[in-house]
C-alpha cells in the first residue's frame, strides 16, 4: 500500500493533491447528484479535466471511506485506491496494486 495523495474536507467535497511518478495534479472530489444506483458519488478533478470518480463505502469494521477510480490519458491504466480519515481529520488516498487473476489451470 501506498500513500498517494492527501486530502482536506470543505463543505461536501475533498480537496488535495495527488502524487505518483507520472502525476501530480491538486485534485478536488465535487460531489454528484447520482442519477442511479451505480452512479459515482463523487466525480474527480484536475482543473476543469474530469480525471475519475469515487463511491462512497463501509468496511467490514464498520469504517467510511471512498473507493477511488482516477483515469487520465498519460496513465498506463486507471488507478484504483481508496480514500480513508486518518487521525486530525485530514484523509489520504491509498494506492496497493490489484492482486492478478490466477489463471485456471
Amino acid at each position: 500500500m501506498a500513500t498517494i495523495g492527501t486530502f482536506t474536507r470543505t463543505g461536501d467535497s475533498f480537496e488535495g493533491t495527488v502524487s505518483t511518478l507520472i502525476l501530480n495534479a491538486e485534485v478536488q472530489f465535487r460531489p454528484t447528484e447520482k442519477s442511479s444506483e451505480k452512479a459515482p458519488d463523487y466525480r474527480v478533478f484536475a482543473g476543469r479535466a474530469e480525471i475519475g470518480a469515487a463511491w462512497k463505502k463501509t468496511s467490514n469494521e464498520g469504517r467510511n471511506y471512498l473507493s477511488v477510480k482516477l483515469d487520465d490519458p498519460s496513465l498506463p491504466a486507471p488507478i484504483q485506491a481508496n480514500l480513508f480519515s486518518v487521525d486530525g481529520g485530514d484523509f489520504e488516498l491509498i494506492w496497493s496494486r490489484p492482486t492478478p487473476k490466477r489463471r485456471p489451470d
